[in-house]
C-alpha cells in the first residue's frame, strides 16, 4: 500500500524586539540560581499524536505551538490532556495573526511577540464554538544563548515556546522531516517555524511539531533558534506552583502592564 504523503507548512514571521517584553536574564539578575535539572520531560506518557492543528494547511505555527503547549499544561496538571478543534486554532489565527478564511493560501504567518501579547490581552478561544477564552498571565523573552536559562524554562514553565529559522534538511521534499535535527551548514534556510519544547536531555531539546515528536540537538537550537519565550500559564502554575524566573504572580503581572497597555 502507498504510503500518502503529509503536507507540512511553517509561519512564523521574522522576529521582532519589543522593549516592553520583559528579559529573563534582568529578572534574574543579581540572583543565586539553581542548576537546572540535568534532564526532564513532560511529554512522557502523552499520547503520541498531538495533531496538526491546521499547521499541515496554513502558516499558523505560531498558533498550533500554543495549543500544543496547553496540551502539556493540562495533562500534566491533572492527567487530562486538552486539544482543541481545529476551529479554535482557526479562530486564534484570525485574531491574533490577521489571517482571512476568505483568501486562498496559508494566510500571513504569525509574529510570536504579537501572538504572546494576544494570548495575554484577549485570550485563545476554547470551548464549544471557541465561545470560551483562556488567556496567558504572562511571558518573558530568554536569551537562546543561555542554555541554563532555556533549561529552567522549561523546567518550570512545561514548555518553551521558541522560534527558529528552518534549514532545508529537516523538510526534505517529498519525504518526512528525520526524527532527530541536525546542522547541515550546506542547507538552504526556507522560512520560520514556531514550536513548543516540553523537555530536554543532555543531547538536545524534544520539540512538538506537526503533530508528533522530535529531537533537535543543542548545536542545531543553538544554530538556528533565535527566540525564546517562558510563559507563565495559570493552570500550570496552580498545579505546578512554577514560575518564569520564579517571579511571583504579582510581579509577573507587573512586568505586563506595558504591553496590556498597547
Amino acid at each position: 500500500m502507498a504510503t500518502l504523503s503529509v503536507t507540512r507548512k511553517l509561519g512564523r514571521t521574522p522576529r521582532t524586539f519589543d522593549p516592553r517584553v520583559p528579559h529573563m536574564s534582568a529578572l534574574l539578575a543579581g540572583k543565586t540560581l539553581v542548576a537546572p535539572p540535568a534532564s526532564i520531560d513532560y511529554s512522557k506518557a502523552m499520547p503520541a499524536a498531538f495533531g496538526m492543528m491546521l499547521n499541515d494547511q496554513l502558516g499558523d505555527c505560531t498558533c498550533a505551538a500554543y495549543y500544543h503547549a496547553r496540551q502539556v499544561w493540562s495533562f500534566n496538571a491533572d492527567g487530562s490532556e486538552l486539544t482543541e478543534p481545529d476551529k479554535d486554532v482557526e479562530q486564534l489565527y484570525i485574531g491574533a495573526c490577521g489571517y482571512d478564511p476568505k483568501q486562498p493560501g496559508e494566510g500571513p504567518g504569525g509574529n510570536e511577540q504579537h501572538v504572546l501579547t494576544y494570548l495575554m490581552t484577549t485570550g485563545a478561544p476554547i470551548g464549544p464554538g471557541g465561545a470560551g477564552r483562556e488567556k496567558i498571565l504572562a511571558f518573558v523573552e530568554v536569551d537562546p544563548r543561555v542554555l541554563d536559562d532555556v533549561k529552567r524554562t522549561i523546567a518550570d514553565c512545561g514548555v518553551a515556546y521558541i522560534g527558529f529559522k528552518v534549514p532545508q534538511n529537516i523538510m526534505p521534499a517529498g519525504g518526512e522531516p528525520p526524527q532527530t535535527w541536525t546542522v547541515d551548514r550546506a542547507a538552504k534556510l526556507i522560512g520560520g517555524h514556531a514550536v513548543a519544547l516540553p523537555g530536554y536531555d543532555s543531547t538536545g531539546p524534544i520539540v512538538i511539531s506537526w503533530g508528533r515528536l522530535y529531537k533537535m540537538t543543542w548545536e542545531f537550537f543553538s544554530t538556528y533558534v533565535d527566540e525564546v519565550y517562558a510563559i507563565a500559564d495559570p493552570a500550570w502554575i496552580t498545579a505546578k506552583g512554577t514560575t518564569p524566573g520564579g517571579l511571583k504572580t504579582q510581579e509577573l503581572e507587573a512586568q505586563m502592564q506595558a504591553l496590556k497597555g498597547a
